[in-house]
């Protein structure tokens, strides 16, 4: 893919992202996507993806603004800097309790690009600072 083919995906699966549309957030990724985040284990495969942003859906409502997104040369690597924007809805295990917190967290996401897809997805942000907007 060339870099503004690259950036193109990014920027949909973003798009699909922001408007709520996890569904649609499947059909840029490879069949075998690899997910990392920083604070939990990894998943492989659309399956365990799609159980992931079920559970995200249920605890959380965010919006990724100020995306700016950086694309190597050949357009096989990618990487998104944004600020996540959100509300807590239901307390997730082992954490604070939610009680419809809003929260700005600003966070980081690598993508690795196969065959037109995106085939892995590694997610950064500070958990510290997160907690912090949550339980204060």
């Amino acid at each position: 893919m060339s870099r503004a083919e690259t950036e193109a995906l990014i920027k949909n699966y973003y798009d699909a992202f922001n408007n709520g549309d996890s569904k649609g957030m499947l059909a840029f990724l490879s069949d075998d996507v690899i997910h990392d985040v920083n604070q939990g284990e990894r998943r492989v495969g659309l399956e365990k993806f799609k159980a992931f942003n079920a559970r995200m859906d249920h605890h959380y409502k965010e919006r990724l603004e100020n995306i700016t997104i950086m694309v190597n040369e050949d357009g096989t690597r990618a990487a998104a800097e944004f600020n996540v924007h959100g509300t807590y809805l239901n307390t997730d295990s082992g954490l604070p309790d939610a009680k419809g917190q809003t929260y700005v967290l600003p966070a980081g996401t690598f993508f690795v690009i196969r065959d037109g897809k995106i085939e892995r997805v590694t997610t950064y942000y500070n958990l510290t600072d997160w907690i912090a907007q949550v339980a204060g």
